[in-house]
């Protein structure tokens, strides 16, 4: 027994003096170029640590608790280099390029990836290969008690066939803009959580201004509160769950199921999808409602594999066709892309079943999205007349906890880790999880980015903002919106030195939250970073901003900066989107006209108005203030000046 013991002692100490790096130092990283570099990681107390690189040696001794670091002088870009470190073992990290690192972070409209773009970008996709552009992932967790000193995971990717599906979309469309424009390798460090608020990316010492985030993190230091919380979620979701299933009269006869060709469904109501069974049938809320369409599949179509594209739905579904399973989603956002094997369609009349799970809200097939099954070369539609019937009725069901959205768990896990590696800017795409608290957010932000910069000891490092894009139902008369005044809230940050926006509200989409289009936003990024991180000074990086406004009678007259060629209505001879408000402060359409870098804004019903809102909505449909390089115009108000 005393050998063991003293076999293990002498093996847990091997392992101890093993010399070792952080997760991000490893095998393809791209390092910041053009300035000095910290290399750093652990080992025994007191160990000596050599640095070979690029035909020299640098060297240094762990201190009492075995950290090290090594600065490295400026490197220009390029490579690919070999790096060793040694000490009483030795570590080659290979593939190294020296370039641009962009910290990207926030939430799913960051974290979404090529894959779910992927088919708006179904040319441009298969052509990916480019080496100079790599990515690394960073692990998605949290911790409480303090910043973590590494992450848990995570390699270099190079944008090749391989990879490119797992990047970034907005990461990887920025990085192939920069990486053409200066030709240099381009890194991304990818940072995001999906529904992610702000305060989680924010450190203790940063939400001092914010004592209810503050206490709200602090209390989560506590494992065996966030246990207690877990189980009781854990055993709330799993009843909600079994009592669903146990209820559902589509499961309740085996021999019989409703996803069975055989069913007779005389007795089942009909819908038009997509659509929401609420708006049928106000008395059917949440619960599971089955679905089932007839359609017909000509001959030389039979048997072939297919793509069923189900468009949106909310929230969990499970789908056959011809009684076999094709495919399910659990939560609502993922676009509903499923293949169909060969050999399950047949010729003439077929089946499609889809089981949906509506937990809380409004149940079903969201609309403006695609319904079809989708051959070589046609498709078949399947929208319009679907049967359906309830299987159960239920109480909604309470979301679980996600710590990953409380105070400083994020940045303690996920952005204090990455505090050594040198980065030439930040980029952040954030917001719709604060939307209910805009207020609050234009100094939650400001506090962010100082909280960063302090982080990386890196001064101003440039940080790019992108604005919320366009979403939900457009509305027919001027009215409030949050998601307009956290717009607000981004311009507003631009106080911060070194700060730029990119604006979205012309390439989102009103039925979902997570608009494909990332190549723009991209673009939009790019350009903000040859501004704010290249100096560039005669590029056009912004649309028109409201610089001053002054009253002239009934009129407002309204200057902007940025410019550019000039302000342009686009695609129209008017301006949309503009309103104005008397002493009711009721406001209503105005009427606009461009004049050199001015615009003058009017109604006639409203004689002495005291305010004008653009593009003041949710989803400002039809918004089309432009400077001539076709960047919009961020939304305003004058009332809050």
């Amino acid at each position: 027994m005393i050998r063991k013991i003293i076999l293990s002692l002498l093996f847990t100490t091997a392992i101890f003096t093993q010399i070792r790096l952080p997760k991000l130092i490893s095998d393809g990283m791209i390092l910041q170029r053009d300035t000095e570099l910290k290399i750093w990681g652990w080992a025994s107390a007191g160990e000596n640590v050599s640095i070979y690189f690029n035909e020299a040696t640098f060297k240094t001794i762990t201190d009492q608790n075995g950290n090290w670091q090594i600065i490295l002088p400026k490197q220009k870009a390029g490579g690919p280099y070999s790096m060793k470190i040694a000490g009483k073992n030795t570590v080659e990290i290979n593939d190294i390029l020296f370039g641009d690192v962009w910290l990207c972070s926030g939430q799913s409209n960051m974290e979404t990836t090529m894959s779910r773009v992927s088919p708006l970008y179904s040319k441009e996709i298969p052509e990916i290969n480019n080496p100079q552009i790599r990515t690394f992932i960073v692990p998605k967790e949290y911790e409480f008690s303090g910043p973590k000193d590494d992450i848990s995971g995570g390699s270099w990717l190079k944008a090749d066939q391989t990879n490119i599906m797992k990047f970034s979309a907005v990461g990887y469309f920025f990085a192939k803009e920069i990486q053409e424009k200066y030709n240099v390798p381009v890194g991304i460090l990818l940072s995001a959580v999906g529904g992610s608020p702000a305060e989680a990316w924010v450190s203790e010492k940063g939400l001092k201004n914010f004592p209810v985030y503050l206490e709200d993190g602090r209390k989560h230091k506590n494992k065996s509160f966030i246990d207690s919380i877990r189980t009781s979620d854990r055993n709330r979701i799993n009843s909600w769950y079994s009592s669903l299933n146990a209820k559902d009269a589509g499961y309740a006869n085996p021999a019989m199921r409703w996803n069975s060709n055989d069913l007779n469904t005389n007795n089942w109501s009909v819908m038009n999808i997509p659509g929401f069974w609420a708006d049928t049938e106000p008395g059917l809320k949440n619960g599971v409602v089955w679905f089932r369409k007839t359609f017909n599949i000509p001959e030389e179509s039979a048997g072939k594999s297919a793509k069923l594209n189900l468009g949106a739905i909310v929230d969990a579904d499970s789908v056959f066709i011809n009684e076999v399973f094709v495919g399910n989603t659990t939560y609502q956002y993922p676009p509903r892309r499923y293949e169909i094997p060969a050999r399950v369609l047949k010729s003439g009349e077929n089946i499609i079943t889809v089981r949906v799970v509506s937990n809380i809200g409004r149940g079903g097939f969201v609309k403006e999205k695609p319904y079809e099954i989708v051959f070589e070369n046609t498709n078949i539609d399947l929208k319009g007349e679907w049967q359906y019937k309830s299987g159960a009725v239920m109480e909604p069901l309470l979301g679980e906890t996600f710590f990953t959205y409380k105070p400083t768990g994020l940045f303690n896990a996920m952005i204090a880790p990455l505090k050594n590696y040198k980065i030439k800017g930040a980029m952040w795409y954030q917001g719709e999880s604060n939307a209910e608290r805009p207020l609050e957010y234009k100094n939650l932000l400001t506090d962010l980015i100082n909280d960063w910069r302090l982080t990386l000891n890196q001064g101003n490092v440039p940080f790019i903002i992108i604005q919320l894009p366009n979403f939900m139902e457009a509305k027919s008369e001027p009215s409030e919106s949050n998601w307009a005044r956290l717009r607000e809230a981004q311009l507003k940050t631009l106080s911060v030195p070194n700060t730029a926006l990119a604006v979205t509200i012309d390439i989102g989409e009103w039925n979902d939250i997570h608009p494909l289009n990332k190549k723009d936003v991209g673009i939009r990024c790019a350009l903000a970073a040859q501004k704010s991180a290249y100096s560039e000074k005669d590029v056009i990086y912004s649309g028109p901003t409201l610089k001053s406004f002054e009253k002239k009678g009934d009129r407002f007259v309204l200057i902007f900066d940025n410019t550019g060629s000039g302000l342009t209505a686009k695609g129209e001879k008017k301006l949309n989107q503009f309103a104005v408000a008397g002493d009711d402060k009721k406001f209503v359409w105005a009427k606009a006209e461009i004049y050199g870098d001015r615009i003058i804004v009017w109604c006639n019903s409203v004689k002495d108005p005291v305010a004008v809102r653009y593009a003041w909505a949710d989803n400002p449909e039809g918004a089309n203030l432009y400077n001539m390089e076709g960047l919009p115009a961020s939304p305003f108000r004058t009332d809050d000046w």
